[in-house]
């Protein structure tokens, strides 16, 4: 009597590839964290537009990379590791690191959701659009009611209005002058880095999503 042999072949599980594709994301959020990191010292006044004590930077544009190559909750995770970091070294309560984070997360969520919807360049440049927006907007109720309150332990706010006046002289309340000035230089920022993440996607593609050249 003879007995067939049976070859067993064993597949390894799903679950592995996912493991390495999450090992890679893990490494390339870490890495563009970092470079976020960097980029907040990299930060300059544009005097004729805001008060010199609000300065412009770009450290949001590896978040957008990160939401738009790994998915919006990566670009988020990069937006909070950044300030996570930068609180270690920072000397105003938090308040700064707190709106960043909130006012960046206001960015790359929505951004990277609606290029996930809409796969193409087209839904990329307005999920970027819609997200500059809705930071440029809610920039105005986080400072007013979380920032400047803070800050006004540091400086009086009659001193912050102050060098608010010096550029529009006559403006009336932190209210105001957060419309007026912020909210629009915060859209510009969000424009700015619009900009910059279209110039620098493709070039960093390979390395955004592990593949080779």
């Amino acid at each position: 009597m003879s007995t067939e042999q049976t070859t067993v072949h064993i597949q390894p599980p799903a679950s592995v590839p996912r493991r390495r594709v999450s090992a890679y994301s893990l490494a390339v959020t870490a890495m563009l964290s970092a470079i976020a990191f960097g980029l907040m010292f990299l930060d300059f006044p544009i005097p004729f537009l805001i008060p010199s004590f609000v300065q412009m930077d770009v450290s949001e544009l590896p978040a957008l990379l990160a939401s738009f190559s790994l998915g919006p909750v990566y670009g988020v995770a990069v937006c909070l590791v950044k300030n996570l970091i930068h609180l270690l070294i920072t000397t105003t309560g938090g308040a700064g690191e707190l709106c960043n984070f909130l006012l960046g997360a206001c960015f790359v969520l929505p951004a990277g959701i609606i290029y996930r919807k809409l796969k193409s360049r087209r839904g990329a440049l307005l999920g970027a659009l819609i997200g500059a927006v809705i930071m440029a907007l809610l920039s105005i109720p986080l400072n007013y009611y979380i920032s400047y309150p803070i800050y006004a332990n540091f400086m009086p706010i009659d001193a912050i209005l102050e060098m608010y006046r010096q550029i529009r002289p006559g403006v009336n309340g932190l209210l105001e002058c957060l419309m007026i000035f912020n909210a629009p230089f915060t859209l510009l920022k969000g424009l700015l880095v619009t900009l910059l993440c279209f110039l620098v996607y493709k070039p960093l593609s390979p390395i955004l999503h592990g593949k080779k050249r």
